[in-house]
């Protein structure tokens, strides 16, 4: 399965600008949700093929958003990509734990970004 479709969810303008214009240069399309509320409403709508997740965020963070994907039957085959500033390796191990198929530091390497996501396809 290519993955065409991806969801970024952070609540920081800058980063969502970011991402969206390292993806659709690349040729993905494209969607953001600012808080984890908003982005369990939209998977659930039209379901992404990627979701690109940030952890410190307004009302649930990443890991616990993460966490409802990996246990909603409907959405646990969606993978998730945490994008955190959080750098230390508990954060990444955890992050796993929660069901991420893959950890990224901020600021995020675009090469780096498009590695992954091409492993994941």
């Amino acid at each position: 399965m290519t993955i065409q479709r991806i969801l970024i969810v952070d609540d920081s303008p800058t980063e969502r600008y970011y991402l969206t214009d390292i993806l659709v240069k690349n040729g993905f399309t494209v969607s953001t949700a600012e808080n984890g509320e908003e982005a369990l409403a939209k998977i659930k709508a039209d379901k992404p093929q990627l979701i690109l997740m940030d952890v410190v965020m307004p009302g649930a963070n990443g890991f616990q958003v993460t966490r409802s994907i990996a246990r909603d039957p409907e959405l646990q085959d969606v993978p998730v990509i945490i994008c955190s500033s959080k750098n230390q390796e508990t954060d990444r191990i955890w992050g796993l734990r929660q069901g991420a198929r893959d950890y990224l530091v901020k600021p995020v390497d675009a090469a780096e970004l498009l590695a992954k996501i091409a492993a994941l396809g």
